[in-house]
């Protein structure tokens, strides 16, 4: 499973059979989340609020990079 980041305790990433839509995995402790990239949808969550509300942001900010990475990955 490819890590994209490593960042203040979470770790972003997908695995490699992925599927449509595009979006990414992210553990923090025992907690982690799937979340849609284009749309930032929420598709399941496990983490603390606080650290969800983290994720997303970093999520945001990354957000063109772990895009390409999906495209360098999968097309």
């Amino acid at each position: 499973m490819p890590t994209l980041l490593v960042e203040e305790g979470f770790r972003f990433f997908f695995y490699v059979n992925e599927h449509e839509p595009m979006h990414i995995h992210v553990i923090k402790g025992d907690g982690f989340a799937k979340i849609e990239l284009g749309s930032g949808r929420v598709v399941r969550s496990y983490l603390k609020p606080k650290e969800l509300k983290k994720a997303l942001a970093m999520i945001q900010k990354h957000q063109a990079e772990f895009e390409r990475a999906w495209h360098e990955w999968f097309d």
